[in-house]
Protein backbone atom coordinates (compact mmCIF):
# COMPACT_ATOMS: atom_id res chain seq x y z
CA UNK A 1 0.00 0.00 0.00
CA UNK A 2 1.17 3.75 -1.08
CA UNK A 3 0.92 6.52 1.49
CA UNK A 4 -1.12 9.59 0.41
CA UNK A 5 -1.06 12.77 2.16
CA UNK A 6 -3.82 14.98 2.24
CA UNK A 7 -3.70 18.49 4.36
CA UNK A 8 -7.28 18.80 5.90
CA UNK A 9 -8.60 21.93 7.46
CA UNK A 10 -8.79 21.80 11.01
CA UNK A 11 -12.14 22.10 11.61
CA UNK A 12 -12.55 18.97 9.14
CA UNK A 13 -9.46 17.14 10.69
CA UNK A 14 -11.13 17.83 14.05
CA UNK A 15 -14.47 15.78 12.61
CA UNK A 16 -12.91 12.97 11.31
CA UNK A 17 -11.10 12.28 15.10
CA UNK A 18 -14.72 12.92 16.45
CA UNK A 19 -16.03 10.19 14.26
CA UNK A 20 -13.15 7.74 14.48
CA UNK A 21 -13.34 8.03 18.79
CA UNK A 22 -16.97 7.57 18.70
CA UNK A 23 -16.68 4.76 16.01
CA UNK A 24 -13.47 3.28 17.72
CA UNK A 25 -11.87 3.39 14.51
CA UNK A 26 -8.72 4.81 12.37
CA UNK A 27 -9.01 8.35 10.75
CA UNK A 28 -7.47 6.81 8.11
CA UNK A 29 -9.76 3.77 7.92
CA UNK A 30 -12.51 6.38 7.61
CA UNK A 31 -10.89 8.57 5.08
CA UNK A 32 -9.70 4.91 2.74
CA UNK A 33 -13.81 4.09 3.36
CA UNK A 34 -14.37 7.34 2.34
CA UNK A 35 -11.72 7.43 -0.92
CA UNK A 36 -13.29 3.92 -1.66
CA UNK A 37 -16.68 5.13 -1.60
CA UNK A 38 -16.24 7.93 -3.61
CA UNK A 39 -14.35 6.33 -6.25
CA UNK A 40 -17.40 3.50 -6.49
CA UNK A 41 -20.10 6.00 -6.73
CA UNK A 42 -17.73 8.21 -9.80
CA UNK A 43 -16.56 4.93 -11.60
CA UNK A 44 -20.08 3.51 -12.63
CA UNK A 45 -20.96 6.95 -14.59
CA UNK A 46 -17.69 7.42 -16.12
CA UNK A 47 -17.49 4.46 -17.52
CA UNK A 48 -20.57 4.59 -18.94
CA UNK A 49 -19.73 7.36 -20.33
CA UNK A 50 -16.68 6.28 -22.25
CA UNK A 51 -18.39 3.17 -23.54
CA UNK A 52 -21.17 4.61 -24.80
CA UNK A 53 -18.14 7.29 -26.68
CA UNK A 54 -16.36 4.09 -27.75
CA UNK A 55 -19.96 2.26 -29.11
CA UNK A 56 -20.68 5.93 -31.08
CA UNK A 57 -17.01 6.07 -32.84
CA UNK A 58 -16.09 2.71 -33.11
CA UNK A 59 -15.17 3.00 -36.96
CA UNK A 60 -13.61 5.80 -35.79
CA UNK A 61 -11.50 3.94 -33.02
CA UNK A 62 -10.68 1.09 -35.11
CA UNK A 63 -9.46 3.45 -38.23
CA UNK A 64 -7.26 5.16 -35.84
CA UNK A 65 -6.17 1.95 -34.90
CA UNK A 66 -5.08 0.67 -37.68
Amino acid sequence: MSDLTIPLPPHVRQELDDLADATGRLPEDIALDAVLHQLARESSPVRVAAESLAGAHADLLRRLGE
